[in-house]
């Protein structure tokens, strides 16, 4: 209850001020929580990002006074956040299908994003296994990527990276070296403002030096971690799991993510097999 509460009031904090500036820091303090933890949580809740909802209801709103109100297109563009009628323009067109002044014509149709609402589902009904456990530094080599989560973009270019490296030998040759946590796939880097992460793909670094060509080495520091065991066929199954942690779990804990990477662990079997045993690594703190 107390987590979707600060949703709905940083959704409220959100409607009051659309027709103002809006900044990230301000939003997450309405809704009592860290930028990471918010913008995560918000997107695996609502499917979309904090950016991508204002938008959306800036756009919903600029149509409706558009249609009922003659005001100048520019004075409307400006009050949502917009510095140019073209900038304005292009994404009305984008959201809409037409322009900003099409859309004053009697009988023109126009697209509503409506405010989101929360109500309580029963949920929690699948036992989730997991573990907290404490780990020192340490250090991945490998490879990554920076994406971004804007319209689930994410979820297919890391899906899409993976097949990258599986198909040109990469992770066989990282395999080789592999120790306990087999490959691993670690969200890092997060960037609050731009709503991009690096998405890297490595082992732990092992003693001996490894023979692979462009290998990076990032630092993973000593956390307290929540490991969470997930069981099925990639990519679905741990995509599952990363909702149902921050939907489920984290609501309804004592924890909140600390900052910092986190972790997907894949040790060896196939990966396509409904059976196939993997891992989410989250490093928490008590709230």
């Amino acid at each position: 209850m107390d987590g979707l509460q600060r949703l709905m009031d940083s959704i409220q904090f959100i409607e009051e001020r659309l027709d103002s500036e809006l900044s990230m820091d301000d939003i997450a303090e309405a809704a009592a929580t860290s930028k990471f933890y918010f913008q995560r949580l918000f997107h695996m809740v609502t499917g979309v990002t904090v950016a991508e909802y204002i938008r959306k209801r800036r756009l919903t709103l600029a149509a409706q006074e558009l249609a009922f109100h003659n005001q100048k297109v520019i004075d409307i563009a400006l009050k949502y956040g917009y510095e140019t009628p073209e900038a304005f323009s292009k994404a009305f067109k984008k959201a809409h299908g037409i322009s900003p002044s099409e859309a004053r014509s009697s009988g023109s149709t126009l697209k509503a994003y409506p405010k989101l609402s929360f109500q309580i589902q029963l949920k929690g009904v699948e036992e989730m296994n997991y573990k907290i456990l404490e780990k020192p530094s340490f250090q991945v080599v490998g490879q990554g990527i920076t994406v971004s989560m804007e319209n689930g973009e994410n979820l297919k270019r890391i899906p899409q990276f993976w097949d990258e490296v599986n198909t040109n030998g990469f992770t066989d040759h990282l395999s080789a070296y592999a120790g306990d946590l087999g490959v691993v796939g670690v969200c890092t880097d997060f960037n609050s403002d731009s709503n991009e992460f690096v998405y890297f793909i490595g082992i732990e670094k092992p003693s001996e030096p490894i023979d692979l060509e462009n290998i990076e080495e990032i630092e993973i520091p000593s956390q307290t971690w929540a490991v969470f065991e997930s069981i099925g066929a990639m990519p679905h199954a741990i995509q599952q799991v990363w909702d149902r942690v921050f939907t489920e779990w984290f609501p309804s804990t004592g924890y909140k993510p600390a900052e910092g990477p986190q972790l997907e662990s894949y040790p060896e079997g196939d990966v396509t097999s409904t059976a196939y045993h993997s891992e989410v690594w989250i490093p928490i703190v008590s709230k």
